[in-house]
C-alpha cells in the first residue's frame, strides 16, 4: 500500500481525538502491528453493536468519530472505524467491498430490503508485514450467540472474512461480486449501488427518513425475540 493507506481522511478521520484515544486504548501496549491490529479488531466488533437498522444515506454517519459516538451501526462504519484506528497505530488499512448473500438476517430485515443480498458489504484490507489481510469486525460477540455463529477472529495473518457457514453448518453468508478497494470510503457509489440493488429506498432520499432506512428497530432485539433467546 501507498502512503494514503496512513492518511485521515473526512471518513476516516483519526485526526480526531476521540477516534485517536480510541485507537490508542484498544491497541494497549501491543508491541508488534500485528498485535496492535488483532487487538484494535477485537474492539471495534464488540465496542460497536452491530446494526443494520442504522443503514443511512447521511454521509456524517460514516464518519469514525460518528461511529464511536453512536455505540452502534453495521458494516461499513465498522469497517470505517477499523481502517481508521489501524492508521492511527501507524498500521496501513483501506476499504473494501463486496455484495453478499445473507441467509441469517431477521425476518424484518429481509422483508424491509426485498432480498437477501446485501450490496456494498465492507471489510478493512490491512498491511502487516508485507502481506495483505481482510477482516471485518461486523458482528460483535453477543449477537453472534443469538445466530448460533461464532464469532469471527482475526489473527493478522490470515483474512477474516465472515463465516460460510454457522454452528449447526447451515449456509451462513456468500460472497457474490467484489466491488473494489479504495483509500477512503465511496460514499456516492455506495448510494449508486443501493439504489441500484434497492431501489424502493429512493423515496427516502433527502428526508428524514434517509438516517434509518430499514427502520427504527433493535436488531438485536429482533434477532433474540425470533429465537427465544435473552437480549
Amino acid at each position: 500500500m501507498d502512503a494514503k493507506a496512513l492518511r485521515p481522511t473526512y471518513y476516516l478521520d483519526f485526526d480526531n481525538p476521540v477516534v485517536a484515544d480510541f485507537a490508542r486504548r484498544a491497541a494497549g501496549d501491543a508491541a508488534t502491528p500485528i498485535e496492535r491490529a488483532r487487538r484494535i479488531f477485537v474492539a471495534v466488533r464488540d465496542d460497536i453493536r452491530y446494526d443494520p437498522y442504522t443503514s443511512s444515506f447521511d454521509p456524517a454517519t460514516y464518519r469514525a468519530s460518528h461511529v464511536l459516538s453512536a455505540g452502534a451501526s453495521f458494516c461499513i462504519p465498522k469497517a470505517i472505524l477499523l481502517a481508521a484506528a489501524l492508521r492511527a497505530v501507524g498500521v496501513p488499512a483501506r476499504l473494501g467491498f463486496a455484495d453478499v448473500q445473507n441467509h441469517l438476517a431477521t425476518r424484518r430485515l429481509l422483508e424491509a430490503a426485498r432480498t437477501n443480498v446485501f450490496a456494498f458489504h465492507a471489510y478493512a484490507e490491512v498491511e502487516i508485514d508485507g502481506r495483505l489481510v481482510k477482516a471485518t469486525p461486523a458482528f460483535n460477540a453477543s449477537l453472534c450467540a443469538h445466530f448460533g455463529v461464532p464469532p469471527l477472529e482475526f489473527d493478522g495473518r490470515t483474512d477474516a472474512l465472515l463465516q460460510p457457514f454457522d454452528g449447526s453448518g447451515r449456509a451462513f453468508m456468500q460472497y457474490l461480486r467484489d466491488r473494489g478497494r479504495y483509500d477512503d470510503f465511496p460514499f456516492d457509489e455506495m448510494c449508486r449501488v443501493w439504489l441500484e440493488v434497492y431501489p424502493h429506498l429512493a423515496d427516502l432520499r433527502g428526508t428524514e427518513g434517509e438516517r434509518f432506512v430499514f427502520g427504527r428497530r433493535d436488531f438485536a432485539a429482533d434477532a433474540a425475540a425470533e429465537r427465544g433467546a435473552p437480549r
